[in-house]
């Protein structure tokens, strides 16, 4: 009985020996012809010599904090080795494992910054640096280098693992470090903690108490020329539009005043600029802010309306014991004051009147005040109407104000008015020297 064995393999036969292995199965062999085209005494090959590494442990490595680049890809001639990586060059970069993971990687002119938990450092591209005995470093080119020295910045700063917190805005970088509890700015100075301004204390709560799975997301708004960063515990809110978040901050920090601005009411999974607009991202949806669209409404963040508040303190001439009679602001007729406190045990809360004598009521009806509108400013008396045995209020002919060292003071515009285009450019009060 005859059979026609199709063999796949070029220069080659099949040959298969009665028998069976260990597992049972039939046992057979593919056998390379060693004589080119088979002929007798033709050429012969041989394996030759092959270059082999051992390798003990097979499983694969991760080194999180190398470097490692291919083989060039230009588009113009169709050479792409961007598969080729040849141990037998240089082609691998380490920074020091102390300093964690490399999270971020940012390529900046001729330099390639480098973030990691612990550090921030940068390479140089294509070029090398020699220092002088002076310790002025030169930067030169220098053949067949692609990433030359790297150097650290100063200061023992990182990103930690939060690299979604990366923007940047010209030749500024903005980043965050939960480890170290702070916001920081990379420019040409070097490394800044800007949660220093005036946010030491908020920025050391908040971001120590990020759980595991929480996020920090940054980006940079180019429509205000601010840097929004949004804190994100996910382990402690649900993530949806449908259920309104709430524990979530999201803040802006303005170049110009060199402070934090502003809170926002919404907490996105993204945040991108792109021609002059703010675009965030949320469950898989994309909304543009400051739409002057008909159908855009003021203070409602994905479909989620909100009142826009203002918080300020009162605290001129902190050592002495005053009695705040008045509350002046310039700006919008919609604003009212949602609540007044000193640090006095007594006397927080008040009931207002609006310019239309809407009341807004509070928990206790301490005090009530309607805004009166002159030469553009709008003024309203604080009215105490605790009962004096309360230590509340100065005996005598004056019987209106709220005592304390400093007053915290919280306004706001909600309802439909909070839809509206409204502005507040300045807020002061009157006060008299009290005594107890």
């Amino acid at each position: 009985m005859s059979a026609t064995i199709e063999v796949k393999y070029y220069n080659s036969f099949w040959l298969k020996e009665t028998g069976t292995d260990q597992e049972g199965n039939d046992i057979s062999w593919y056998i390379e012809e060693a004589r080119i085209r088979g002929g007798y005494n033709n050429t012969t090959v041989d394996f030759g010599v092959k270059a082999y590494a051992v390798d003990a442990v097979s499983k694969g490595e991760v080194k999180s904090n190398s470097l490692i680049y291919s083989g060039i890809y230009n588009s113009r001639t169709g050479i792409n080795n961007t598969n080729q990586f040849s141990v037998a060059e240089d082609i691998t970069k380490s920074l020091d494992p102390a300093n964690g993971s490399i999270q971020k990687l940012h390529a900046e002119d001729t330099n390639l910054i480098i973030f990691q938990e612990n550090k921030v450092s940068r390479a140089l591209i294509d070029k090398d640096a020699i220092y002088s005995a002076e310790g002025q470093g030169t930067a030169v080119s220098t053949a067949n280098l692609v990433i030359g020295q790297i150097v650290p910045y100063s200061g023992k700063y990182g990103i930690s693992k939060d690299p979604e917190s990366f923007a940047i805005y010209g030749y500024r970088k903005y980043f965050t470090d939960r480890r170290r509890n702070a916001v920081l700015r990379l420019s040409l100075d070097g490394i800044e903690e800007i949660s220093r301004y005036g946010m030491t204390d908020f920025w050391r709560d908040e971001l120590s108490q990020i759980p595991d799975d929480g996020i920090v997301v940054g980006g940079f708004d180019l429509h205000t020329k601010k840097y929004e960063v949004s804190i994100l515990k996910r382990g402690q809110f649900t993530r949806s539009i449908s259920n309104i978040d709430t524990d979530y901050k999201t803040l802006s920090f303005d170049e110009s005043v060199k402070g934090w601005t502003s809170f926002y009411t919404y907490a996105p999974d993204f945040v991108a600029s792109l021609k002059n607009k703010f675009y965030s991202f949320k469950d898989g949806a994309i909304w543009q802010h400051y739409s002057e669209e008909s159908s855009a409404r003021r203070c409602n963040f994905y479909n989620i309306p909100s009142a826009a508040k203002v918080r300020f303190i009162f605290n001129q001439n902190p050592s002495l014991v005053k009695n705040f009679q008045t509350i002046n602001y310039e700006g919008s007729k919609n604003w009212i004051v949602s609540n007044l406190s000193t640090n006095e045990d007594i006397g927080k809360y008040i009931n207002y009147y609006t310019q239309a004598n809407t009341q807004q009521s509070l928990e206790n009806n301490l005090f009530s005040n309607s805004f009166s509108k002159k030469e553009d400013k709008y003024f309203a008396n604080i009215i105490n109407e605790t009962p004096q045995n309360n230590r509340e209020v100065l005996f005598g002919k004056s019987m209106s104000g709220i005592k304390g060292f400093f007053a915290i003071v919280e306004m706001e515009v909600n309802g439909t008015n909070a839809e509206q285009f409204n502005e507040l450019f300045a807020v002061s009060t009157e006060y008299v020297e009290s005594s107890y």
